[in-house]
């Protein structure tokens, strides 16, 4: 499967016969025989996909060393972890996708890969696959609340109950607000003079939250920034009352970081063409393109080192 991801590979006919072509180069990795087509149709279906997890994650901590890099933590003071959701096109009905239905009648499926990355390294922390259709907001309740974490999303997160856990237990986020968020606006607080001009407007703000039957008030911090170099306007949301308004800007840019590792994945090792047609086969795939990508990060920043 490593194999499929490096050669992009587009079929099992291809991988077993290309394998079988470089037959003499396998043995120094101790592989023994080349499969056929069949038994790794059959292997991609049935072994459990959790196995590709734990050996992605088993690399990851053993390489932990390696993809360090603590200079944003050293100025925040608290690690930054990004998370976000790319969308991945399936060929068949297989997964439901969102969007309008072909106009000759077939249906494509689509799943979804939610990912978390620390901000100080470049690979995926965590991930998640849902189907194309689930709403992106579920993903945070599965994240670890903890004091000493701030996390960046964009607003198609934006769930309040969720902001006000986050609050509860002392966990930093930022994000965007939604154009049509209602809110009370509590109290505009002045911006000094040696704070970034690009603040416009720094405020408190109290939303409304609903949870089951209940209706409660949460105060949370707006600001309004303006960025010369994409020449628009943004508008903050988050926790964080006692940060510089400029350094949250700051903070939300990291986000971006997230975009160019998608990018980066579809790049590198375009999944287009899957080797079966089951969510088991597709899900370890992917799994296998984030190992290979894990694999060549690995290769490059030790040879950046040395």
């Amino acid at each position: 499967m490593l194999f499929c991801s490096y050669a992009k590979c587009t079929s099992l006919r291809e991988v077993c016969g290309a394998m079988l072509g470089l037959s003499g180069k396998t043995k120094h990795f101790q592989l023994n025989h080349i499969p056929r087509r069949s038994t790794l149709g059959d292997a991609n279906q049935r072994r459990d996909v959790e196995v590709f997890g734990k050996i992605y994650q088993k690399l990851l901590v053993k390489y932990n060393h390696v993809f360090s890099d603590s200079r944003v933590k050293d100025v925040i003071g608290k690690q930054i972890e990004i998370f976000d959701s790319t969308t991945i096109s399936l060929f068949k009905d297989i997964l439901k996708c969102v969007g309008r239905h072909a106009e000759n009648g077939k249906k494509k499926g689509g799943i979804k890969a939610h990912t978390v990355i620390n901000v100080d390294e470049s690979v995926p922390k965590l991930v998640w696959f849902t189907e194309a259709s689930k709403n992106d907001h579920i993903l945070l309740h599965k994240l670890k609340m903890d004091a000493n974490t701030i996390y960046v999303f964009e607003k198609s997160y934006n769930d309040y109950k969720a902001f006000k856990l986050f609050c509860e237990n002392k966990t930093g986020f930022v994000t965007r607000i939604k154009d049509n968020a209602a809110y009370e606006s509590i109290e505009k607080k002045d911006i000094e003079d040696h704070i970034h001009s690009g603040v416009l407007q720094d405020e408190i703000i109290e939303i409304t939250v609903k949870d089951k039957n209940e209706t409660s008030k949460l105060k949370l911090r707006k600001i309004r920034f303006y960025d010369r170099a994409l020449k628009r306007e943004f508008e903050f949301l988050t926790n964080l009352f006692e940060m510089r308004p400029d350094l949250v800007a700051a903070i939300y840019k990291l986000q971006w970081q997230i975009e160019l590792l998608f990018k980066q994945l579809k790049q590198n090792f375009p999944l287009k063409y899957f080797l079966g047609d089951n969510e088991n086969a597709i899900k370890i795939q992917i799994y296998c393109a984030l190992i290979s990508n894990l694999l060549m990060t690995v290769v490059q920043k030790t040879l950046r080192k040395s």
